[in-house]
């Protein structure tokens, strides 16, 4: 399917800063772009910071003079919607209120040309519903941008159930058109990153809750074992406290109180308290001038062990683990426990990864106290610090050889309460869970679900693909763990998870 042509007119309605990044990316794309905005001179203030930031783009050499002075001219203020009649695409950008937008495209409805499509730039608000009270409902589409829209690649096309699949595949065009990285989704709540992305929070607010280690500790393994651009503590405190509380509300009470989705007891408190993240000065954190920012538990030095043994069969997950310690001048050898799960054994303590249960758990089942686990690595062979937790039953000894171990590996450690999947495993399992529901439901692909959390979030991986990197009979081992620990519907395990598993296939081929 071809996209809009060039000489194609857009009207772009709000100019917030949605409304104006859609116009800055579509005057950019080539299109003669109108603006139009109820509040007297928002859209001339849009258009003339359009033209300041394609200023900026020519002076750092990343946009030519005339090519910026072409695009500036492409925009033009309108003081009324008739003004929009001969628009081939009008996307709205206004207040994210249902009757609003009903409202608004009712009456563009009566404006725009019969082939004109409408799409709504909402985060939350059923597409399906915005489009209800229309005369030609399949011709409204969801076109969801994500902030700032010129930098951020991800584009959600979204389809209501009345929705023209030429429509929907006209606009996802457009879209790749403009250089954005499109993908088709189903009109469901949460779409497919406010969906899939509720378990980055949710499980460290549960972390938190249980007191397995403080923000600024959970927030540094998330960024340096797990990968993510943000730890989740220091991310919600800049989305705002009120913003994701909200959207976690609405996805809940949208799923009809679906456990999954349960918002934090502690997030509500913060919200009660006014304490809003950084546009209020605190939240997880304090903000402001002379502020330190918190430490980060890391274990203080411990003796470089003598010996360390490879136990189990070794994996993909161990190997570069292996080489690490290889490298520190250890001669690996091959032992045998009661577990034949791959890990390490040193000074006496068994080491593994987790599997979802915790490590005094694991220790009692195996009829070994000195077990110790540690959390999953996006980059084993490069990452510089590496998360334990050791079981009640642990030694000091023991646990200290383990630590004294990664050191010598070249691993700051740091140690979380015994909490079953610590930190990184199960916000990646729940994550490839969630995900893993999506497609199983229609709501997208396994390739725009990964996609889309690549580019509309920055995450380092895409979940489904990175669950078939851990490898997915593990991450179920890890949602079946957590079931059976917290006795909770929260981790029920995706029905198409345990079909890939009993398969052997993986998401991405």
């Amino acid at each position: 399917m071809e996209a809009l042509p060039k000489q194609s007119i857009v009207a772009v309605i709000g100019s917030g800063a949605m409304g104006a990044g859609i116009a800055q990316v579509a005057a950019s794309a080539g299109h003669q772009v109108l603006l139009f905005d109820t509040r007297p001179d928002a859209a001339d203030k849009a258009i003339a910071g359009i033209k300041a930031t394609y200023a900026k783009l020519v002076d750092k050499g990343r946009m030519g003079a005339a090519e910026a002075d072409l695009a500036g001219e492409r925009l033009t203020r309108i003081g009324s919607l008739q003004e929009a009649s001969q628009a081939a695409l009008v996307v709205e950008a206004i207040v994210e209120n249902l009757d609003a937008k009903r409202a608004l495209f009712t009456e563009l409805e009566g404006i725009v040309v019969e082939d004109c499509i409408l799409a709504t730039n909402t985060s939350s608000i059923s597409v399906t519903a915005i489009a209800a009270p229309l005369r030609h409902p399949e011709r409204l589409v969801g076109m969801h941008f994500f902030n700032p829209v010129p930098l951020m690649a991800l584009v959600e096309v979204i389809s209501g159930i009345a929705t023209d699949k030429t429509v929907a595949d006209v606009t996802y065009a457009t879209a790749q058109a403009w250089g954005k990285n499109p993908v088709h989704a189903k009109s469901t709540p949460g779409f497919i990153v406010n969906r899939v992305a509720r378990p980055y929070y949710a499980e460290s607010l549960r972390l938190l809750l249980e007191q397995a280690g403080d923000p600024a500790t959970i927030d540094a393994i998330l960024r340096d074992c797990g990968g993510f651009r943000m730890g989740p503590f220091e991310l919600m405190d800049l989305i705002g406290h009120d913003v994701n509380f909200s959207v976690t509300n609405s996805v809940y009470d949208a799923y009809f109180g679906d456990p999954r989705f349960t918002p934090s007891i502690l997030q509500q408190e913060l919200v009660n308290a006014g304490f809003l993240g950084r546009k209020t000065g605190r939240g997880f954190y304090r903000y402001g001038e002379g502020v330190e920012k918190p430490a980060v538990q890391t274990e203080a030095p411990r003796p470089k062990p003598e010996a360390v043994s490879i136990v189990g069969s070794e994996s993909d997950t161990l190997a570069p683990l292996a080489a690490r310690l290889a490298a520190a001048g250890y001669a690996l050898q091959s032992e045998e426990t009661l577990d034949a799960t791959a890990g390490f054994l040193c000074g006496g303590a068994a080491v593994y990864l987790t599997d979802g249960r915790s490590a005094t758990e694991r220790a009692a089942e195996c009829w070994h106290d000195d077990t110790v686990v540690y959390d999953l690595l996006l980059d084993p062979a490069g990452a510089t610090r590496i998360a334990l937790a050791r079981a009640d039953q642990c030694s000091d000894d023991a646990y200290y050889a383990v630590v004294g171990m990664f050191q010598a590996a070249g691993f700051a450690v740091t140690r979380l309460d015994d909490v079953p999947g610590l930190a990184v495993m199960r916000t990646v399992a729940m994550l490839a869970n969630e995900a893993a529901d999506a497609v199983n439901q229609g709501v997208c692909s396994a390739q725009a679900v990964d996609i889309a959390m690549q580019k509309g979030v920055n995450y380092p991986r895409g979940p489904l693909a990175w669950a078939d990197g851990v490898g997915l009979q593990h991450i179920v081992a890890v949602l079946t763990n957590l079931a059976a620990t917290y006795g909770e519907d929260r981790y029920r395990v995706s029905p198409l998870l345990r079909r890939k598993v009993a398969t052997g296939a993986q998401f991405h081929a």
